[in-house]
């Protein structure tokens, strides 16, 4: 396939997981890419691995300059023909724990990032264009110990649904992926107690009854990035074996 040829992509948080896997199958198929993330270790991996036709950026998307600091990159390198805004954090927490500060370590990643990102990169996206953002399915499943997370993601689909909406005149498309259990390391916060636990219950609610690989979740945005998505904006397309079935 090479549905990609000669086009540009910019993927923030692609520096692992589900952003890592697509950024190397846009590769393959005959992309220029530009990746970005916060963990020096992995950004020097991938600059090994992606070679001198590609961007490796270190850019946190809570900090108040990402967007700045994105579009100055994109302006001497080149017009976007995709955009996947899919940088973020996960947290766990307790009704009675969250604060102001974990409510912003969360809201200004998850939230004030992609929006602040977005704003700035206008610019440089061609007409017709494709924009994806990252949710979650914890926007719909109501667990109790992911209410600050799951409200962030639930603040992305209603961004990217008014998005369609403002930029369809210049033929840009936007879509919302919404993962489920998807094992890109997401979730090595928690203990190895904690993490299988919550694994487990997850598995009791997912009809296909395993936990989808990140290469499954970059094939799923690479589909809404692509041509083969031209008539399809607004839209949310669940990754999740059955989850929320949506």
């Amino acid at each position: 396939m090479n549905r990609f040829h000669d086009r540009r992509f910019l993927i923030t948080g692609g520096s692992n997981g589900m952003g890592s896997a697509a950024a190397k199958q846009l590769i393959a198929e005959g992309a220029k890419v530009a990746i970005t993330g916060v963990n020096a270790d992995r950004l020097a991996k991938a600059r090994e691995q992606f070679g001198t036709d590609h961007l490796v950026l270190a850019n946190d998307a809570a900090h108040p300059d990402t967007g700045f600091k994105l579009a100055e990159a994109v302006a001497g390198w080149g017009m976007l023909d995709g955009l996947w805004l899919n940088a973020g954090v996960a947290v766990l927490d307790e009704v009675a724990s969250i604060d102001c500060t974990s409510f912003d370590h969360i809201m200004y990643t998850n939230v004030r990032g992609p929006m602040l990102q977005l704003s700035a990169l206008l610019p440089y996206l061609k007409d017709g264009a494709s924009v994806v953002l990252t949710s979650s399915s914890s926007a719909y499943e109501g667990a109790a110990a992911t209410a600050l997370y799951g409200a962030s993601k639930a603040a992305v689909i209603a961004l990217g649904r008014c998005w369609a909406s403002a930029l369809a005149a210049r033929k840009i498309r936007v879509n919302v992926l919404v993962p489920g259990p998807i094992e890109t390391g997401f979730r090595d916060f928690l203990s190895h107690e904690d993490k299988t636990s919550f694994e487990t219950a997850i598995m009791q609610q997912v009809p296909l009854a395993r936990v989808g690989s990140a290469a499954e979740a970059a094939k799923a945005a690479l589909f809404l990035l692509s041509d083969d998505a031209a008539f399809i904006t607004g839209s949310q397309l669940p990754v999740d074996g059955g989850l929320v079935r949506r």
